[in-house]
C-alpha cells in the first residue's frame, strides 16, 4: 500500500507506545508528522578528541567500551556508568586516547537494562553530548550515542568472525522508546538503520560506519516540542520514517544501491564522498512525488521560496541553520497564503448570498434622538456605515471592536432599530445570562423612553411616527411582518431568551419570534438551539464573538429566510495586523474614543507580600464603600480543592460551573509549578476579606460559575443595590457587566493573567463617570517577564498598544480568545506581529488567484489545501 498524506502513523509504526505518545501531540497522520514543526534547530556539534573537550561546550567523538557498572541508588533507581576511551578515534586527530565516563540515571530497570545492552564491553560508539569534571574524570550524563557496526573496521575475514560469533548471542531487547521516562535516550536515526547488522537480540546497530555517525550527530539537528511519553529526538525520528514512507519503494531501492555504491568508494570511510548530498537530492525528489506544491509557481520564484518538499527536508533534516531558516520562510508564506485565500473566498462567498433589505431608517433616527447624551463621532460614522451595509441585497459581515465602555452597545442597538423599523426581527447573542438581562434591560428602558418621548411630544415629527405606531400603524401583510409603510408595530417587543428560563416563559417567547411579527431577541446560547425559529430575522449581533464558534454562527443563518446581516463585537483589543490575519473576510469597525464623562482610570500594581500597602488598598476600599460605591475582587480560582488552570489543561467555562478561570502559561516546567505558590480561590480571599477590621460590618457575597442563573442574577442585584458592596467573583465578571456605582477593582494573582483579560476586568469599574483605581495584586518578582508585563498594563489605558504587548509577550491565542494560555492561534508557523509583510503580500496574490479563478480549478493543490485549512481550522475564520 503506498503512503500518502493521510495515511495513518499506526500503519507502518509498529511501536505502538509510540503511536500513542504522538497522538497526544495531536499527531496521527503522515501530514500531522510533517507539520509538526520544530521550534528551533542545534548549534552544529565539533566533532573533537577527549584531550580536546571544553567543559560546557558540546563535542562529539567516537569511543569503545571497556566496562559497564550498573549500581542501585539509595532512595530508589539505578545508575548505570560506562567507561569508554578514544585511542582510534584520538589518534585520527593526532591526539593522545583519553578516558571518560558515561553515566546514565533511571527510575527504571528496564531502561537501565536496555542501555547495558547497547554499551556493552567493546561496543564501538559515536558519542555527542556537553562534558563536565566528576572526581577529577571528563563525564557525558546522560549523552546521545550511536551505536556503529565494528565490522567496518575489520578486515573480511575478522568481520565473517565477529559476525559468526556475535550472531550466537540470543537475547532480549527492549523497546527503542524506552528513554521516553525524561531521559535524553539515544539519538537513532530510522533512514540508515534499516541496513544495518543486528546484535544483542533485535537491537541493531544505529550506523555502519563512524563517518555516517558522526555526519548524523554533528550537524544541526530540530527540536521539537516534547513531553514526558516522547523525546524531541524519538519524535524526530517518527517525522523521518514518515517522511521515508513517503518517498516509496523506488526511492528505497536506489537508497540500497547507493549504499552498495558507498562500500567501494574510495573516500568512504573519510567521510569525504558527496554521496550523502546525492542521496539527499534524490530523497527530495522523490518526496516531491508524493508531496506537491501547494503555491503557484510564479508566486514561489517571485519571493524566492522552495518548493514544498525541500522545505520539509530542510526544516526537518537540516543541514544548516541557513537553509533552516529559509524552509521556516516558505513555510510561513505557505500558510499565509492558505489561509488568506481561505479568507478571501469566504468574503466572496458572503457577498454571493442574499440578504433582506432594511432601508428603513426611521426608527434607528428617532432611537438616536432620544439618546440622552451626544454620540461620538466614532459611534456615528459606525452606525451609518452599519445603516448602509443593511440597505445592501446581500448580508453585512462586519467586525466592531471598541474600547470597553466606548458604546458598542448603543451602536447594536441603532442596527436593531433599523431592523425592527423595516418590518424584521433581530436577534443579539450575549455569552452569559448576566450580560443578556442587562442587555435587555437596557433595550427594553430605552424602547420605554422613546415612546415616553413620543407621548410627550418632544418634537412634531417623532410625534407623528411614533402615534402612528402606537395606534397600531403597522400594515398588516398576512404573513405576520409589517410593511415598509407601517413602521414599528404597536407591540413591538424586546424578548429574553435564555436557558435558564422557565418552560411556560420560554415556550412564549420561542411563540412571538416564530410569529414572525418585528422584534428584538435577546438570547444566550440559546438563540443557536433548534427550538428557536425566526422566519424574519434580518439581524443578528454577537456580542464578545470569540466566546462562540463558527458553526454556531452559521446555525443562524437557517433560522430566517434569507441570510442575516452579521455584526460581530469585542472588546478585547485586536491589532491591525490580527485583524487583517483573522477577520479578513469582514468589514472591520474601531470604536477608540470613549463617551463623554468616563474618567480615566488609575492602575497599581501592589506587591501582595508589602503588608501595609495591602492595608492602605484596603482602607481606602472601604472608604470608597462608604461613599455609596461598589468594589470588584477577582480571584483564579473557585476553592482551594481546585487545581490550578494551566495544571488541569484548560481554560475554564464559567458557564457550565468551572472550578476555576484559565490564567497566563508562563512556559514552566513540572518542577517549576510545584515550587509556584497556589493560586488565591472565591473562597479564601471571601472569608479573609469578612476577617479584615477595614470590613467590619461590610457583607461580602461571591459569584462563580458554578452559581446557577437564578442565584447568578440575584448576586448581581444585591450588589447593584448595595446590599452587598463587595463581590468576591471569578472572571465571570470579565464580560459586560454593567454597575454604575462600582469603582474599585482588586485582581488577585494579576501576573497570572494575559494582559488583554487584565485590560477587560479594568473595564468593569468606573462606568458612572466616578474617579475609578485598578488593584493588580502580584506575587511577581521583580524584574520578571510577569512583573514586566503589569507594568505594561499599569502605564496605559490604550487597548491596541496593550493588545501588540499581548502579542509580544505570549502570541495570539490570549488576544483573539482561542485559549487563555496563548498557545493556539488556528496557525502552526506565521506570527501576527513579525509577518505582517508575508501576510500582505500573500492577501494580494489570494486576491488576484481568486479574482482569476474563483474555484481555484487552475491550482489544485491550493484549492485542496484551502478546503483542509477550512475544514480543520473552522473556528479561525471567527477565532473562536
Amino acid at each position: 500500500m503506498s503512503t500518502t498524506w493521510q495515511t495513518p502513523i499506526s500503519s507502518f509504526e509498529t511501536n505502538r507506545r509510540r503511536v500513542g505518545a504522538l497522538k497526544s501531540l495531536g499527531v496521527v497522520s503522515v501530514g500531522d508528522a510533517l507539520t509538526y514543526y520544530p521550534f528551533r534547530v542545534t548549534d552544529p556539534v565539533p566533532a573533537r578528541a577527549l584531550r580536546e573537550a571544553k567543559i560546557g561546550e558540546n563535542m562529539a567523538f567516537a569511543a569503545h567500551v571497556r566496562g559497564v557498572r550498573v549500581f542501585p541508588m539509595a532512595r530508589r533507581g539505578f545508575r548505570l556508568i560506562a567507561d569508554v576511551d578514544d585511542g582510534d578515534f584520538a589518534r585520527s586527530r593526532h591526539m593522545d586516547a583519553s578516558m571518560a565516563s558515561l553515566v546514565f540515571f533511571s527510575y527504571r530497570k528496564s531502561y537501565v537494562d536496555w542501555i547495558q545492552r547497547k554499551l556493552h564491553e567493546g561496543a564501538l560508539l559515536v558519542v555527542a553530548g556537553e562534558p563536565s569534571v566528576y572526581n577529577d574524570r571528563l563525564q557525558f550524563t546522560h549523552p546521545d550515542l550511536l551505536t556503529v557496526d565494528p565490522a567496518a573496521e575489520r578486515t573480511e575475514d575478522e568481520r565473517t568472525e565477529w559476525d559468526d560469533g556475535f550472531g550466537e548471542i540470543d537475547g532480549t531487547g527492549f523497546g527503542e522508546d524506552s528513554g521516553a521516562d525524561g531521559s535524553n535516550g539515544t539519538a537513532g536515526f530510522a533512514g540508515n538503520s534499516a541496513g544495518a547488522n543486528t546484535y544483542a537480540g533485535n537491537l541493531k546497530y544505529d550506523a555502519e560506519s563512524i563517518p555516517e555517525a558522526l555526519r548524523h550527530v554533528c550537524r544541526p539537528r530540530p527540536v521539537y516540542h516534547a513531553n514526558s511519553r516522547i523525546s524531541s529526538e524519538h519524535i524526530h525520528e517518527s517525522i523521518e520514517k514518515c517522511m521515508d514512507a513517503l518517498c516509496g519503494d523506488e526511492y528505497a531501492a536506489a537508497q540500497a544501491a547507493r549504499a552498495l555504491q558507498q562500500d567501494g568508494a574510495p573516500d568512504a570511510q573519510n567521510g569525504e564522498s558527496d554521496l550523502p548530498q546525492a542521496d539527499r537530492e534524490a530523497r527530495t525528489e522523490a518526496l516531491a512525488v508524493a508531496v506537491p506544491d501547494i503555491m503557484p509557481e510564479r508566486f514561489r520564484a517571485e519571493h524566492g521560496l522552495m518548493h514544498r518538499a525541500e522545505a520539509f527536508m530542510s526544516i526537518h533534516d537540516p543541514q544548516d541553520r541557513r537553509r533552516f531558516d529559509e524552509a521556516l520562510r516558505t513555510l510561513r508564506y505557505e500558510e499565509a497564503l492558505v489561509c488568506q485565500t481561505a479568507l478571501v473566498q469566504s468574503r466572496d462567498s458572503s457577498r454571493k448570498a442574499t440578504a433582506t433589505v432594511c432601508a428603513d431608517t426611521r426608527l434607528k433616527d428617532d432611537f438616536v434622538a432620544s439618546l440622552p447624551f451626544t454620540l461620538t463621532d466614532g459611534q456615528q460614522r459606525v452606525i451609518d456605515d452599519i445603516s448602509s451595509d443593511m440597505a445592501r441585497d446581500y448580508p453585512m459581515q462586519r467586525l466592531l471592536q471598541g474600547e470597553v465602555g466606548s458604546g458598542k452597545t448603543v451602536v447594536a442597538v441603532a442596527a436593531m432599530m433599523q431592523a425592527v423599523g423595516s418590518g424584521k426581527q433581530a436577534v443579539l447573542v450575549a455569552p452569559t445570562q448576566v450580560l443578556a438581562e442587562q442587555h435587555y434591560e437596557s433595550i427594553r428602558g430605552t424602547v420605554e423612553r422613546m415612546r415616553g418621548d413620543a407621548q410627550s411630544g418632544e418634537s412634531d415629527e417623532k410625534t407623528t411616527h411614533n402615534d402612528a405606531v402606537d395606534k397600531g400603524g403597522q400594515v398588516d401583510t398576512g404573513d405576520g411582518t409589517a410593511s415598509q409603510d407601517g413602521g414599528q408595530p404597536a407591540d413591538s417587543p424586546v424578548l429574553l431568551l435564555t436557558g435558564g428560563m422557565k418552560l411556560a416563559a420560554r415556550r412564549r417567547v420561542l411563540a412571538q419570534a416564530a410569529s414572525g411579527k418585528p422584534c428584538i431577541v435577546v438570547a444566550t446560547h440559546a438563540a443557536f438551539s433548534k427550538t428557536f425559529q425566526a422566519p424574519n430575522l434580518a439581524l443578528a449581533v454577537i456580542d464578545e464573538q470569540h466566546r462562540f464558534g463558527v458553526e454556531q454562527r452559521e446555525s443562524l443563518n437557517a433560522k430566517g429566510s434569507t441570510a442575516p446581516h452579521l455584526l460581530v463585537m469585542t472588546a478585547t483589543p485586536i491589532p491591525r495586523t490580527a485583524a487583517m490575519t483573522w477577520f479578513g473576510d469582514l468589514d472591520i469597525s474601531w470604536l477608540t474614543e470613549l463617551p463623554g464623562g468616563r474618567k480615566p482610570i488609575s492602575t497599581f500594581v501592589v506587591p501582595e507580600a508589602n503588608g501595609p500597602l495591602m492595608a492602605e488598598m484596603f482602607g481606602l476600599i472601604r472608604k470608597r464603600i462608604d461613599a455609596g460605591e461598589r468594589a470588584y475582587v477577582v480571584c483564579p480560582r473557585i476553592d482551594a480543592d481546585a487545581k490550578d488552570a494551566d495544571d488541569a489543561g484548560g481554560s475554564g467555562d464559567a458557564e457550565v460551573g468551572s472550578a476555576f478561570d484559565a490564567t497566563y502559561d508562563l512556559g514552566e516546567d513540572d518542577e517549576q509549578r510545584e515550587q509556584r505558590p497556589p493560586l488565591h480561590s472565591v473562597a479564601e480571599i471571601a472569608e479573609r476579606l469578612r476577617s479584615l477590621p477595614q470590613f467590619a460590618g461590610i457583607r461580602i457575597a461571591t459569584l462563580t460559575g458554578r452559581d446557577d442563573d437564578e442565584t447568578k442574577s440575584q448576586i448581581m442585584a444585591d450588589f447593584e443595590a448595595g446590599v452587598t458592596p463587595i463581590l468576591v467573583a471569578t472572571t465571570v465578571i470579565e464580560v459586560g457587566v454593567d454597575v454604575a456605582q462600582a469603582s474599585c477593582m482588586v485582581i488577585f494573582d494579576a501576573d497570572r493573567y494575559g494582559l488583554s483579560q487584565l485590560h477587560q476586568l479594568r473595564g468593569r469599574v468606573g462606568r458612572g463617570g466616578t474617579e475609578s483605581g485598578a488593584f493588580l495584586i502580584s506575587r511577581a518578582p521583580e524584574g520578571s517577564d510577569a512583573a514586566k508585563r503589569l507594568d505594561v498594563i499599569a502605564g496605559t489605558l490604550d487597548g491596541a498598544e496593550i493588545a501588540q504587548a499581548d502579542l509580544e509577550f505570549r502570541g495570539a491565542g490570549d488576544v483573539l480568545g482561542d485559549v487563555q494560555s496563548g498557545g493556539k492561534s488556528g496557525l502552526k508557523l506565521l506570527r501576527v506581529v513579525k509577518d505582517v509583510k508575508i501576510i500582505e503580500e500573500a492577501r494580494a496574490e489570494a486576491a488576484k488567484l481568486v479574482a482569476e479563478d474563483p474555484t481555484l480549478q487552475g491550482y489544485v493543490q491550493l484549492a485542496g489545501a484551502v478546503l483542509d485549512f477550512t475544514r480543520g481550522n473552522e473556528t479561525f475564520l471567527t477565532s473562536n
